[in-house]
């Protein structure tokens, strides 16, 4: 833990996050202030919950950032589908960064499950604590 800027899945992440920000800049997209603000906004999140688990203390506290950013990846699929549709993406540029985007989703479930957040135990004892907590 702690060495999130050696992660590949970290590195995969930010290199995304360059790429979404050229093409939002392309004249088109860039006007479509909200869509172009949300997806850049997604995007970092990624990278940025990727690096705020890494440096948590516990794997629980690391899996539950990676969730966030698994998530974060969903959402950039997401809206790179609405940017196609409405024609801010050529088809070329639109399949790429969802292959790009699908693949670091991959990565980051493979980060979940090494840190234990597959595991069933795990599940079930956070499931406990969260009932038992206010108790």
């Amino acid at each position: 833990m702690g060495k999130f800027k050696e992660l590949r899945v970290w590195q995969d992440a930010i290199s995304l996050a360059e790429k979404i920000y050229a093409v939002t800049n392309n004249p088109v997209f860039s006007k479509d202030f909200g869509l172009r603000d949300q997806i850049r906004r997604a995007v970092v999140s990624i990278s940025s919950n990727i690096a705020e688990g890494d440096e948590r203390g516990t794997n629980r506290q690391s899996v539950h950032f990676f969730n966030i950013a698994k998530g974060s990846a969903a959402e950039v699929i997401t809206q790179l589908h609405i940017a196609f549709r409405v024609g801010y993406l050529e088809q070329e540029s639109f399949e790429i960064l969802e292959r790009e985007t699908d693949l670091l989703r991959a990565s980051i479930k493979n980060l979940i499950k090494a840190r234990g957040g597959d595991n069933p135990l795990y599940q079930i004892s956070w499931f406990l604590l969260k009932i038992l907590k206010p108790i």
